[in-house]
């Protein structure tokens, strides 16, 4: 039996697909390289030695995913395949809406046509909007401010949907915070299309030179320091989650959402004192004005994750930036 990871060559998905190959995991990847490259494939031979069967292939063609399964015995799938970008969401709205969600439920339709009810999907915390108190829990309402988080919420309420019309389903909804951190061996990493939407990818690359410097959004939140207060997690321990909600899913019955989080919250300027001190370079920043929708302080209650699945987040900070700093210093230009 094999794994289906849709976007398995992105920063989540192929350290996912990396910690699946330790255990031996026969693992078919379909991705359609919009935001990634094939070169990652390479580097995930050299960590592990060993080899995965790649589809290049878009999850919005029924036709190749009806091929895909036909060709494969898949037992379950990771579904992380999908446009991630806040910014770029909001300008090109039907490009998010077509590929996540319509892809999505073309996905779920041939799964669905051929049996495979087992799935692991790639969520966010941006599901839980603006509204909700720190530390968030699966219990909150959800909501969404934009389109990117639109199409995850989207996508949340029709998985939620097909498990009440078919008790056969088994699906783990994941919902990240904020993933940084790369693999230890420096060979993979989060390697984005034109100027970074995240801060860690940003922080770096001010760091080796490809940016001038960094706009931090507001200095007047209530926070520690004035800067929003986010829930950093190491991509390894993300990964980590992936395995174990693909162990714990003939215990999942219906659909489930799960945080995956540390629980502890940094602030913006402690990211970058600490990604100073640890690469020993300047990182120059601007302060600019607040972004519309973001709030002061996101972090995780990550009790459901801990008693569902036996997982909690195991680096620490120091280690997501020792880690980060590797990847782009022996990458900076990424897979390029």
């Amino acid at each position: 039996m094999s794994l289906l990871i849709t976007g398995g060559t992105g920063f989540i998905g192929s350290h996912t697909v990396v910690e699946l190959l330790a255990l031996d995991k026969d693992i078919i990847i379909v991705d359609n390289l919009a935001n990634s490259s094939t070169l990652v494939l390479d580097r995930i031979n050299k960590i592990t030695e060993k080899s995965v069967t790649f589809i290049q292939a878009d999850i919005c063609d029924r036709q190749a995913m009806q091929q895909v399964f036909q060709q494969h015995d898949i037992d379950a799938v990771v579904h992380f395949a999908g446009l991630k970008a806040v910014g770029e969401s909001s300008a090109i709205p039907l490009s998010y809406y077509h590929n996540n969600v319509s892809g999505s439920v073309t996905l779920f339709q041939v799964m669905a046509e051929y049996g495979v009810k087992n799935l692991v999907f790639s969520s966010s915390a941006t599901v839980y909007g603006e509204n909700n108190p720190s530390p968030l829990d699966e219990s909150m309402p959800t909501s969404a401010t934009n389109p990117y988080g639109q199409t995850k919420l989207m996508i949340e309420n029709i998985l939620f949907d097909l498990a009440s019309s078919d008790e056969e389903w088994s699906i783990a909804c994941l919902r990240y915070f904020n993933p940084i951190g790369a693999h230890e061996s420096g060979l993979i990493g989060e390697n984005p299309n034109g100027i970074p939407n995240n801060l860690l990818p940003y922080v770096a690359q001010v760091a080796v030179g490809r940016l001038a410097q960094l706009q931090v959004f507001g200095d007047d939140y209530d926070t520690v320091d004035g800067t929003g207060v986010r829930d950093y997690i190491h991509v390894v321990d993300l990964a980590k989650g992936h395995v174990k909600a693909l162990e714990k899913l003939s215990k999942i019955k219906g659909c489930v959402p799960i945080n995956l989080g540390t629980g502890n919250g940094t602030s913006v300027l402690e990211i970058v004192n600490t990604f100073k001190d640890i690469s020993g370079q300047e990182i120059p920043y601007k302060v600019v004005p607040r972004r519309a929708g973001d709030i002061a302080t996101v972090f995780a209650d990550a009790s459901v994750a801990n008693s569902l699945l036996g997982w909690s987040a195991q680096y620490d900070l120091s280690t997501m930036i020792k880690d980060t700093w590797r990847w782009q210093s022996k990458n900076p230009n990424g897979f390029e």
